[in-house]
């Protein structure tokens, strides 16, 4: 029986999920269209940007934009929004209040 094996690093982890989220907006041009508006990506440029870390932070920030997006694309993928959620923190950037709290 093969099991899936669980990344010893969580941004890996995270990166798989959000090129997972990723596919899933790409399967339609109205997902997908907008997002590329709202970043200036070319089909072009998204394909070289696929696996920036810092573009896999703004996918998940877009699909955590709009509440309904991210709970079609959680239950699409088969996860929580909440993993989503996780994914976005551990790849975006560190909050800078963060050392003062």
């Amino acid at each position: 029986m093969l099991t899936k094996r669980k990344s010893d690093r969580p941004e890996e982890s995270a990166e798989h999920l959000a090129i997972s989220v990723l596919g899933w907006l790409a399967e339609d041009g109205d997902r997908l269209l907008p997002f590329m508006a709202s970043s200036g990506l070319t089909p072009d440029t998204l394909r070289e940007s696929a696996t920036d870390p810092a573009f896999l932070s703004a996918v998940l920030d877009h699909l955590m934009g709009d509440e309904a997006v991210l709970i079609a694309c959680a239950t699409a993928l088969d996860v929580k929004p909440e993993q989503i959620a996780a994914a976005w923190r551990r790849l975006g950037p560190a909050d800078p209040d963060a050392e003062f709290g």
